[in-house]
């Protein structure tokens, strides 16, 4: 087990991915996990709902940094919001991420199956990890290089008392089945410690999963088996939750394998 800190940054007006980046080269600083901030995918009920939601702020980048690494003063001058939390996380997936993650943003031709049909008619609401028409809206208008590109979803996680080993057997129906049969991977998972807001505020675990697109996720939540694990096991295991869909980006702040010019939200 190693430690890493987990940063959500609101860049001030004017400040791209790239420059930002940048100055973080500048001192030494490679992020394990550099991503554009896509969507919410579901809000937090109770925990931080003032530091993540309140202002309307934007969140534009999703960092991982390992424990020796700190944000310098340069970069921090241009940070108008950040949310921290600090994991103890496998030293093993930290240091293998890299390798491990290559692949699953750039899969070989044909490797990844397409997202299957929907099963189930639309939800009210996505809060409950289903799909509502207003979900189904916004990917609909993507545009399909982003549609159809690997995301990774940040989940943040507090259980209800005594629920952890609930949760637990929730994870491991999601790897086994529904989770595993529409291209979800879990690439990190940790334990919330002290060092960051998130402790404070009451989050108790983490977990970044990769699917093949949006759309594999959207599929995986409309599909009955994924359903009746959900309602089984996680539902009534969390005290709250938000899940923050992302994009991993190179050092010039493009989203990872998609032509410049056409990959842009």
């Amino acid at each position: 087990m190693v430690l890493c800190n987990l940063h959500l940054i609101s860049l001030e007006d004017g400040v791209s991915l790239r420059s930002f980046l940048g100055q973080l080269r500048r001192h030494g600083i490679k992020p394990v996990v550099q991503s554009q901030v896509i969507r919410w995918m579901i809000l937090p009920t109770r925990t931080s709902i003032g530091h993540l939601l309140g202002r309307n702020v934007r969140w534009d980048l999703f960092l991982v940094l390992e424990e020796a690494d700190s944000i310098p003063q340069e970069a921090s001058k241009n940070i108008q919001a950040v949310w921290s939390a600090a994991c103890g996380v496998s030293a093993k997936a930290l240091s293998g991420y890299a390798s491990t993650n290559k692949p699953l943003l750039n899969p070989a031709p044909s490797s990844v199956a397409p997202p299957e049909k929907h099963a189930l008619a639309p939800s009210r609401t996505s809060q409950n990890l289903e799909v509502s028409p207003e979900l189904r809206e916004w990917i609909g208008a993507l545009p399909a290089q982003l549609r159809e590109h690997p995301v990774s979803m940040l989940n943040l996680l507090a259980f209800q008392p005594g629920k952890i080993d609930q949760y637990k057997r929730y994870g491991a129906a999601f790897t086994a089945g529904a989770g595993s049969r529409h291209g979800g991977k879990v690439k990190i998972v940790g334990k919330v410690v002290a060092g960051g807001q998130a402790q404070e505020d009451g989050w108790e675990e983490i977990a970044f999963v990769h699917y093949p697109s949006v759309e594999h996720f959207a599929a995986m939540a409309a599909s009955k088996e994924y359903q009746e694990v959900n309602y089984r096991y996680r539902l009534g295991a969390l005290k709250d939750t938000f899940i923050l869909c992302v994009m991993e980006v190179d050092d010039d702040g493009n989203i990872v394998g998609l032509n410049p010019d056409r990959g842009k939200l």
